[in-house]
């Protein structure tokens, strides 16, 4: 009798067949699980605002009730309402100093569609783009490109940022840098000096282009609101107008408002580009909702309401990041393996937990980061994200902790269970 071999056929495109999905949204699912069940572990995972912690303001909770009453639900202008367009035209010159019109402002539906549109609008097959390591999702957005990526590892010593030095030999004939600051996943922010020296590298490259495709800078400044301590926020063009040429913004209510699920972003930069990305949007449907819309010109126009948002999210970011990098600096004067960078922006916080390579007291060897991952969160009750999940490799000992879910007295609590889990390692 012979045995029937049967051979899995693949029935998708070789684009979906090899796409990898969200490592962050894997661990964050299994952790859900886990309090589903009743195990009380505290998830840092998803860089999320919980309402209950931070509401939607009042003021653009309001509008956006009183827009859908006033019967703004057909459908919006594919590049965003007029309104809309140039309330952020204002709002960009007010906050930033940058001088943009209407007609280089595209509206969407938050950041994402955005950044792919950037990369859709710029990138050919097989074309060069660069990415520091860590960064949030340019591996999958240059995948979807089809083109190549050119990863840049940094370093903790310059705060996971990547430095003109170490971008310097990667930029010719590249045809995309992707940069975002304040940084998501390390909470970390370009000086001015580092942002500078990274433009006028950009700057050099297209002088020597000249009569060539340039090289274009994605600037993602999606968290340019939420600066923590003294840290300021710069951009390319503000302090080399020259860039401006080059550079495609990417920026939105997310995560200064707190409004991830309302789902309004904006993106600003060269007319040409701009045209075409809202030529590729067009197609795709990508539109923020108009009630949403509308609701977003009109808070916009309320300065106060405005600021008061910002700086009530700044201080309560600001309450939780320090007091858990207090907490783990504690840990590691007294010898435990872990450490952090101070946060200078968003929402995250970058720690180090040194166990891969460790053998715990049970007798599990803790091969990588995911061991390590899974053992915090069996043994400390806490969910954070391995650098891996942002290209950097499996062998990396940094995380990070996202607060937008994290009660102020959950702290002692968090630092405590890692204390006592980490107690077996301590030196």
């Amino acid at each position: 009798m012979s045995e029937s071999i049967t051979q899995e056929v693949i029935t998708v495109s070789d684009l979906a067949e090899n796409l990898v999905g969200s490592e962050i949204i894997k661990i964050a699912g299994e952790i859900n699980a886990l309090i589903a069940a009743g195990q009380p572990i505290t998830n840092l995972t998803i860089g999320d605002f919980d309402p209950k912690i931070y509401p939607l303001p009042k003021g653009l909770l309001n509008e956006i009730i009183q827009a859908y009453e006033d019967g703004h639900t057909n459908y919006p202008a594919a590049n965003g309402v007029e309104v809309l367009r140039e309330a952020v035209s204002k709002y960009i010159e007010a906050r930033q100093g940058l001088a943009y019109s209407k007609e280089d402002i595209l509206i969407s539906g938050g950041a994402r569609p955005l950044i792919y549109a950037v990369f859709r609008a710029l990138v050919n097959s097989g074309d060069r783009v660069i990415f520091p390591i860590p960064s949030w999702n340019n591996n999958h957005y240059t995948y979807l490109n089809f083109a190549e990526p050119v990863a840049v590892e940094t370093l903790p010593e310059n705060k996971f940022l990547p430095t003109a030095e170490d971008l310097s030999p990667h930029l010719q004939d590249a045809a995309l840098l992707a940069l975002c600051s304040p940084l998501n996943p390390t909470g970390t922010s370009y000086s001015k000096k580092a942002l500078s020296d990274i433009c006028d590298l950009v700057i050099a490259e297209n002088r020597r282009r000249v009569g060539q495709k340039p090289l274009y800078v994605l600037y993602d400044q999606i968290y340019s609101e939420l600066t923590l301590g003294e840290s300021k926020h710069y951009d390319p063009v503000s302090l080399r107008p020259q860039m401006r040429e080059y550079t495609i913004y990417v920026d939105g209510i997310s995560k200064a408002f707190a409004a991830t699920g309302v789902r309004v972003g904006w993106a600003f930069g060269p007319t040409k580009v701009i045209v075409k990305m809202k030529a590729l949007l067009s197609h795709v449907g990508a539109w923020s909702p108009k009630p949403e819309q509308i609701a977003t010109a009109a808070f916009l126009n309320q300065t106060a309401a405005v600021e008061a948002t910002v700086q009530k999210h700044r201080d309560m970011i600001s309450e939780r990041v320090n007091k858990l990098f207090n907490g783990f600096s504690a840990l590691r004067e007294v010898g435990y393996p872990v450490d952090a960078i101070q946060a200078e922006g968003a929402m995250y916080l970058t720690v180090k937990i040194d166990l891969i390579g460790r053998t715990t007291s049970e007798g599990e060897f803790l091969n990588d980061a995911s061991d390590v991952t899974t053992f915090l969160i069996k043994k400390a009750k806490v969910g954070i994200v391995p650098f891996y999940c942002f290209g950097a490799s499996r062998q990396s000992p940094w995380f990070r902790i996202s607060v937008g879910t994290l009660k102020v007295e959950q702290i002692s609590t968090v630092i405590e269970n890692l204390r006592e889990a980490l107690s077996q390692f301590k030196k």
